[in-house]
């Protein structure tokens, strides 16, 4: 049953024969398996043994193997190959056709290029208990996968191997699917994707090499409630918000201010920003659930751009703030406004016109299969370097500028004696609460989103970035309110001085 040319690369191959038949070697590696659950013997090595032991089994056709243990399919592929998916149980295996039974799935892509002269196998098995160190997770079933060619090494597949399993876990166990292979002694993510889908009851892994695979289900670091909450509060807020950035938009561009104010100006900037970037959040989860991709491919850069334009006018903020309180002096730049615009509207356009050229290369725009996802950046690396990168830049700048901002005013004050005012304390600490909301820092308790703060820290982000715009509105309220306020009463003072 063996190749006349088997090797004798592994230990159990030895004791096979050419005239051994499939029946007496899956015997033989059923009784393999079976030595794992005595600690006696090493499960990697005796895994890389049964792999090429089954690759060396020469078949004609397909031939497929049920033991008590684990299940094998040799798979022997006519013709020019177009693609293969297969479907199994724990009992059987269907090529090219679904069974009703079916707990998992494999999709097969034709840049694998199977040929007459090679044989495909697929093995299932479970693995014993404690044989991955690792006391948070636990592999799915603990059961893994594993696909190879014989005498071929698949790996850096330009389309995705896909493998989907049915889930029977109940989402209230606060565990979340992570699509894994065996890397040596460990299990790694490296290659692979993990989708979920929306229900919760399949998840599909994309890897782009054979190897052996799993599910691992790692503890939730927020619980299916908690997300539903969540997405509640953020579209609460953010209709809050948006309803008080039209309105504050509404009083800038009704006071003849702005036109000789370069600050009302950034504000109103600012407030664009805001209202376009909520404008797209709002909907980008229907858009995500939809069933027209295109809507969705222009929801996701659309709302990139809208949010590194927020980011930038926040920074821009800070940059106006600095120039004019902390550096105190009057410095006079060359068609300013025009200057801080290009960088507040156009480096964003730069940076989503990369993102867009790279998407035709890789997939950089669209939305996750899992529950209240939306459409936005799906690569990860493009994500935390264009968003958390752009972000991490401004907080740090904006927030260098508020503390200088608020020593500044504390010390102006006590230089004035008017430190024991309680009234002055008061006004300056609603001032320092308004700042932060002005140059975004409150966007900072994401950082606290993570560990064992993370649920806390979610509902704090959640909360306070989803109302930015109220605390906006406030604040450009109450500082057109004391505007017009001190214009009255200078010309009150001027109109008693000529009646003198």
């Amino acid at each position: 049953m063996l190749g006349k040319n088997a090797t004798n690369s592994c230990a159990i191959c030895e004791s096979v024969n050419e005239s051994w038949s499939l029946q007496e070697i899956a015997r033989l590696v059923e009784c393999v398996i079976q030595r794992w659950y005595t600690g006696k013997s090493n499960f990697l090595k005796d895994l890389d043994d049964i792999e090429n032991l089954l690759q060396q089994i020469e078949v004609e056709t397909t031939e497929v193997i049920y033991e008590s243990s684990y299940m094998a399919m040799l798979y022997k592929h006519t013709g020019n190959f177009s693609g293969m998916e297969f479907h199994a149980n724990e009992s059987q295996i269907s090529i090219d056709g679904h069974h009703n039974h079916s707990k998992m799935s494999f999709w097969l892509p034709k840049e694998l290029a199977l040929t007459s002269s090679d044989t495909f196998v697929f093995l299932t098995l479970q693995v014993p208990n404690k044989t991955f160190d690792n006391n948070s997770a636990k592999l799915y079933e603990g059961r893994v996968f594993g696909l190879s060619v014989s005498k071929r090494r698949v790996s850096g597949l330009r389309e995705s191997v896909n493998i989907t399993l049915t889930l029977n876990y109940s989402a209230g166990q606060n565990k979340t699917p992570v699509c894994v292979f065996l890397d040596n002694q460990n299990l790694s993510t490296t290659g692979c994707k993990t989708e979920l889908d929306r229900s919760q009851t399949s998840v599909t892994c994309r890897c782009d090499h054979f190897t052996y695979f799993g599910v691992l289900l790692v503890p939730s670091s927020i619980s299916p409630k908690d997300q539903e909450i969540l997405s509640y509060i953020t579209t609460i807020g953010c209709s809050i918000s948006l309803f008080c950035l039209v309105a504050t938009a509404f009083l800038l561009f009704t006071t003849g201010d702005i036109r000789t104010e370069d600050s009302k100006k950034i504000h109103a900037s600012l407030v664009i920003a805001l209202i376009l970037l909520n404008l797209h959040l709002l909907p980008s989860e229907m858009a995500a659930a939809s069933s027209s991709p295109d809507f969705c491919l222009y929801m996701a850069p659309a709302l990139h751009y809208f949010l590194l334009a927020t980011l930038c006018w926040m920074g821009l903020e800070g940059f106006h703030l600095y120039l004019h309180i902390v550096k105190v002096f009057n410095i006079y730049i060359n068609r300013y406004m025009l200057k801080i615009s290009v960088v507040g509207w156009g480096v964003p356009a730069l940076i989503v016109s990369a993102c867009l050229i790279l998407a035709k290369q890789f997939n950089v725009y669209g939305h996750t299969d899992k529950p209240h996802s939306i459409c936005y950046i799906t690569n990860d690396t493009v994500k935390y370097t264009t968003s958390l990168g752009v972000f991490s830049l401004v907080f740090l700048f904006n927030t260098f500028t508020f503390i200088e901002t608020a020593r500044f005013m504390f010390t102006a004050r006590t230089t004035n004696l008017k430190k024991g005012s309680p009234s002055e304390v008061k006004k300056n600490s609603c001032t320092v609460m308004v700042l932060m909301t002005l140059l975004g820092l409150t966007w900072g308790f994401i950082s606290i989103s993570f560990g064992k703060l993370s649920t806390a820290g979610l509902y704090i982000f959640s909360t306070l970035n989803s109302l930015q715009g109220f605390f906006i509105f406030i604040f450009i309220g109450l500082s057109l309110r004391k505007s017009k306020g001190s214009k009255a009463s200078s010309i009150s003072t001027v109109n008693s001085t000529n009646v003198s």
